[in-house]
């Protein structure tokens, strides 16, 4: 089984061939594709007059502010709109898709953040309410199973659900390192715009988990939360996490033969 998650930032900007390439390799293995989307949020948002603000955590994690207007357009356009084109254009392809959020069966349940530490704009730390953001706390597979079994492509947006049923804004990389560690996933891969960690000027090609663990905090903005996310994946039995580009010829296949990628695995 693969988990495949999808930068928002690169759904219009796959390669030509990827989803054909996505439709070769849903014929011989169980896939699930997890999507982001936060820069159409942040536009939708802006058109609605919603100013949007971004927050920096101790550990250098870039995350975006979600009060509960916030909240609410995020589910809009994360569950509605860009699940459904992502879904429509699988089914364009012949690719049988079935577009869900971390809400739908309670898959995603996720604690509210009722405070939250953040570096100011003068590098220190202060404390703001925590908002409408959440942190995965358990995983609910059986509706994936379920779609799974009856040949479908699970398609998830990444909204999750509170102990008080809110909707939660959680991340995408990590809700599909979560979804893949319930599932026990051979492989988690993070689909973006560029072709893996770059660290020293050079495009890291392997790295252990340990070795992931102790370049996180040299990591930026970004592919800080992918390498996270991989660390995460690991420790709950995923097989290896690749972190590639979805702008080149057969991405997905490319990155499934670890042709210039970033890998991670236990060892």
């Amino acid at each position: 089984m693969i988990i495949v998650k999808i930068g928002g930032s690169i759904v219009d900007g796959l390669d030509l061939n990827a989803i054909d390439d996505l439709k070769k390799i849903s014929r011989s293995s169980k896939l699930v594709v997890v999507h982001g989307g936060g820069n159409q949020v942040t536009v939708t948002a802006n058109k609605l007059g919603k100013e949007q603000g971004f927050v920096v955590s101790p550990e250098g994690v870039r995350s975006r502010y979600t009060d509960k207007e916030t909240a609410e357009i995020y589910t809009m356009v994360m569950g509605g709109k860009l699940n459904k084109e992502i879904v429509r254009m699988l089914l364009q392809h012949d690719i049988k898709a079935a577009g869900i959020t971390g809400v739908d069966g309670a898959m995603l349940r996720a604690d509210r953040k009722k405070k939250l530490i953040i570096i100011n704009s003068k590098g220190r730390k202060m404390m703001v309410d925590g908002g409408y953001t959440g942190k995965i706390t358990s995983v609910n597979p059986s509706l994936i199973t379920l779609l799974l079994e009856n040949g479908y492509v699970p398609v998830i947006s990444p909204v999750a659900l509170s102990e008080e049923y809110d909707f939660l804004n959680v991340d995408g990389d990590r809700a599909a390192a979560y979804v893949a560690g319930a599932l026990k996933a051979e492989k988690v891969m993070f689909i973006t715009n560029v072709n893996g960690l770059t660290l020293n000027s050079s495009l890291v090609k392997h790295m252990s988990l340990e070795q992931a663990r102790k370049a996180l905090p040299q990591i930026g903005f970004g592919m800080e939360k992918k390498i996270l996310a991989a660390i995460e994946a690991l420790e709950m039995g995923v097989g290896e996490a690749i972190i590639s580009s979805g702008q080149k010829e057969y991405p997905f296949s490319n990155a499934i033969m670890h042709e210039n990628c970033t890998v991670i695995t236990k060892k």
